[in-house]
């Protein structure tokens, strides 16, 4: 640091010091039914902001009040994700593009309409003449989530008809985003891992033949090589990961901005920027670390009497990371189970154990199967509690090689599809623009002239 930059660094320490004073609000301001603190009502469950028919969780279900647990279910246009999943994994096949197809469509495709709908989004995956070069190559990040969104508005300029919101328009340009990302978020972390990391560029063209899931780990391996085997588990988490209802916070972003009138990419750039935040979607590459710390500190052979001393260590923050958290358990909807994670740990154990993957696996479901009633007894919770997708979705990734920086940006192309249809249902539908209110707690005074604020401040204190 010279010497310009530690008197910055000490203005900024000055000035500073008092900000948060000036930003405390008094707990008195939230007591009452009136302050819906991060819109949630006080059981828990979401403060209801509008009506969707794109995807539906579901949880529990209220009776006299009361929220009664039931099984976990997720709903793509009122068909039940798992019987999608079971269909494309019993028969082999790729299933994204259909999710995506029924997202936005409200139905599911024909063959003649999803063969075109699929040349479309194969179309989509080249990027537009020069745009590699000149968004992705000359202004790197070390974060792939912040480029990511910086190309999806960059996309903007390369569009002739950038603010037209007319349905076809936002269909046409959903169908760029959705099939240009995974290319898109190939080349970054290539570009990534050239400029920061100091590794080798390797640089490959999108196979336009081929699914999404299968030219993302063609472009991102630097041999071009995968089995089919691992483009259906990365199919499979696409799948799993295209929509989650209009409540969860990167969705609910994209629909505000929706209701402005803004346009495509400025919505779905919003969306990737709340889904960047640790919160959201980040969770899976901490439940990764936290595994590690298992790893280290459980005996070879896994008893629940050792996994539960870990995690009362985690709970204490006396392990772990030390915040206190056991990472990838409870989810703000699901309660019984949450079916995203029961279709990874039916479909994924397979491949993680060819590939050597057993003991993390097993690791997983323990630290699941001690850590939820361990938890439940901390919280003094009645209501029961599950693993969420978070638990085991980042050791898919690793099992197929796909390392932290890119497990938050997988989770951004895949919902992707889910965004773009809650962006169009907004234009249809919202009718209003999104604006919730906020009680105002300032101490209110009157303007006060430079020459005397330092006198009024020093009566103040006399």
């Amino acid at each position: 640091m010279d010497a310009n930059q530690e008197i910055l660094h000490e203005y900024l320490e000055s000035l500073c010091a008092g900000v948060p004073a000036e930003y405390r609000i008094p707990a008195r301001y939230y007591r009452g039914d009136a302050i819906k603190r991060g819109l949630r009502n006080a059981d828990g469950t979401g403060v209801m902001a509008g009506v969707t028919r794109v995807g539906s969780v579901q949880g529990y279900y209220l009776r006299d009040y009361d929220k009664i647990p039931i099984p976990g279910e997720l709903y793509y246009r009122g068909i039940n994700v798992n019987d999608i999943v079971d269909w494309h994994s019993s028969h082999g096949t790729f299933g994204y593009e259909e999710v995506a197809y029924l997202l936005l469509f409200g139905r599911l495709p024909d063959k003649d309409s999803f063969d075109r709908f699929y040349a479309l989004l194969s179309d989509a995956q080249r990027p537009p003449k020069g745009f590699f070069e000149n968004v992705i190559l000359k202004a790197p990040s070390r974060n792939v989530m912040n480029a990511l969104q910086r190309c999806v508005l960059a996309m903007y300029t390369y569009d002739e008809w950038p603010d037209d919101t007319s349905v076809e328009n936002v269909v046409r340009q959903s169908i760029k985003i959705i099939g240009g990302l995974p290319s898109i978020a190939a080349d970054i972390y290539a570009v990534k891992r050239h400029i920061f990391d100091g590794r080798s560029l390797y640089i490959h063209h999108p196979d336009t033949s081929l699914s999404a899931a299968e030219n993302f780990l063609r472009m991102f391996r630097k041999d071009k090589k995968f089995t089919r085997e691992e483009a259906l588990l990365l199919d499979l988490m696409l799948i799993l990961h295209a929509e989650h209802g209009g409540g969860n916070n990167s969705t609910f972003t994209c629909r505000t901005m929706t209701s402005t009138g803004t346009d495509t990419y400025s919505a779905i750039a919003g969306a990737i920027g709340s889904l960047k935040g640790p919160l959201h979607g980040g969770a899976n590459a901490k439940v990764l670390e936290m595994l590690g710390y298992a790893d280290e500190a459980i005996p070879e052979k896994i008893t629940d009497g050792d996994v539960r001393d870990f995690v009362v260590k985690l709970l204490n923050k006396e392990a772990g990371d030390r915040s206190g958290k056991v990472y990838g358990l409870g989810h703000a909807v699901y309660s019984i189970s949450d079916p995203r994670a029961v279709a990874i740990r039916k479909y994924a154990r397979g491949l993680a154990e060819k590939e050597g993957y057993t003991r993390q696996f097993d690791l997983l479901e323990a630290i699941e199967r001690v850590g939820i009633p361990l938890l439940m007894e901390r919280s003094d919770r009645e209501l029961p509690m599950c693993a969420n997708v978070d638990l085991y979705s980042g050791l898919v990734y690793q099992v197929l090689g796909i390392p932290a920086d890119l497990f938050t940006p997988l989770f951004a192309l895949a919902r992707t599809a889910g965004w773009c249809a809650h962006r169009l249902e907004e234009l249809l539908c919202g009718g209003r623009i999104i604006r919730p209110a906020y009680r105002s707690s300032m101490q209110y005074s009157g303007y006060v002239p430079m020459e005397e604020r330092g006198r009024s401040a020093q009566d103040a204190e006399g």
